[in-house]
């Protein structure tokens, strides 16, 4: 059971209540792993390949003393999973500039992937001071504190974030987890749209979206939302999770099953795969000797 109490904010959306939720409501809506909607999104090259770091490297060998040239490489090491080699290049950036707000936010990021969680919030707050209008912080800020359990503090980010007119999908896609995780389904619904509508082409929105339709017992919808994230990226656990969970739903075990597994194929972590699996596994034993 998940519960979550929230804090009133405007008129329309009225004050939150705790609400429980059965796991098998939020199945995955409420998990996102670091990589799920791209953070480093301002850097569009630093795509953490070997010739593309290789490229800015020799921009920096050039260019010794520029900043941003550090900033860039950062993020490419980032995106490459050189958590170190980013730390290193981004506190280079920030010394050479220290009202570099980018610089800050992308090492606040790697912070949050090395674990390092209050370093990582004192460069989100860093980077809010030297920009109070930069999106990508607010998001970030609330993407830590909302994975941390600061409910509220995470709500007030987004919702800035989306004030400030971000066309950053992760803003809607958020807030959208924050009301599924109250309750508020139409709510969570429409971020999820929008969130849709700025990054087509990713599945996260159209999972998280099927939960909430599935929440208010729109199952045709919901099974439309989980096909389209699993056409989209077929390698993600969670949206065949969540396909199977419909056709448990429908009572169809054995096609559950068969989804289910591909999820635990994927991701043999996964919690609601394996229980899935199982539950379902069990119905179709049950079923066959009936």
């Amino acid at each position: 059971m998940a519960k979550v109490i929230c804090a009133e904010n405007d008129i329309r959306r009225r004050a939150w209540t705790g609400v429980a939720l059965g796991a098998m409501t939020l199945l995955a809506a409420c998990a996102s792993s670091p990589n799920s909607l791209t953070d480093l999104t301002h850097i569009d090259t630093a795509q953490g390949s070997e010739e593309n770091i290789a490229s800015l490297t020799a921009v920096i060998e050039r260019s010794p003393n520029d900043p941003e040239a550090y900033n860039i490489r950062g993020s490419a090491y980032g995106r490459a999973g050189r958590y170190r080699e980013a730390l290193e290049d981004f506190n280079r950036a920030i010394a050479l500039d220290p009202t570099s707000y980018r610089a800050y936010a992308n090492r606040a990021l790697i912070h949050r992937y090395m674990g390092n969680q209050q370093s990582a919030l004192a460069d989100y707050n860093q980077a809010i001071t030297l920009n109070p209008r930069y999106d990508v912080a607010y998001i970030g800020r609330g993407e830590l504190y909302r994975l941390a359990g600061r409910t509220q503090e995470a709500f007030r980010d987004f919702e800035r974030a989306i004030q400030l007119d971000t066309t950053d999908p992760r803003a809607y896609h958020r807030r959208g987890l924050l009301y599924q995780a109250s309750g508020q389904h139409q709510f969570a619904i429409e971020d999820f749209t929008k969130a849709i509508s700025l990054a087509p082409s990713q599945p996260y929105g159209y999972n998280g979206r099927g939960i909430s339709y599935l929440a208010l017992g729109d199952d045709e919808n919901a099974f439309a939302d989980f096909n389209t994230a699993i056409r989209l990226d077929e390698n993600l656990a969670e949206s065949w999770a969540n396909q199977a969970l419909v056709y448990e739903r429908r009572g169809e075990p054995d096609k559950a099953a068969r989804s289910y597994a591909r999820a635990a194929s994927l991701d043999p972590d996964y919690i609601p795969a394996r229980e899935g699996l199982a539950r379902t596994r069990n119905a179709s034993t049950v079923a066959s000797r009936s």
